[in-house]
């Protein structure tokens, strides 16, 4: 599961020009804290980890990127706006492509 999706990931990157540095940078900030709790979707993200692991130091830019990627099919982002209390996050599914037909990878 680890695997492919991160393939597909970068499969993604590849052929997406919508994509960036940060873009990438964030996805994988999330995709390493979605590894930690063993692949449960959703996870609880806080912006301050989240910002200091991908290296995005612009409040702005944050939710830019962060907005992007929902905008763009790869994550699912339902944000928190109490204090105390994580958003959450879905690592939506990728699909990895064959010659004949779109297999899903991650539920």
């Amino acid at each position: 599961m680890y695997i492919a999706q991160l393939t597909d990931f970068f499969s993604a990157v590849e052929q997406d020009d919508r994509l960036t540095v940060s873009h990438i940078s964030l996805y994988m900030a999330l995709f390493e804290l979605w590894n930690v709790n063993q692949f449960e979707n959703p996870i609880a993200v806080t912006r301050s980890k989240i910002m200091k692991s991908c290296k995005i130091y612009s409040f702005s830019t944050y939710h830019k990127i962060i907005s992007d990627l929902q905008n763009f099919g790869y994550i699912k982002y339902l944000p928190s706006f109490h204090p105390a209390k994580g958003s959450l996050v879905h690592l939506l599914s990728l699909y990895r492509k064959s010659t004949t037909t779109k297999k899903q990878i991650v539920g």
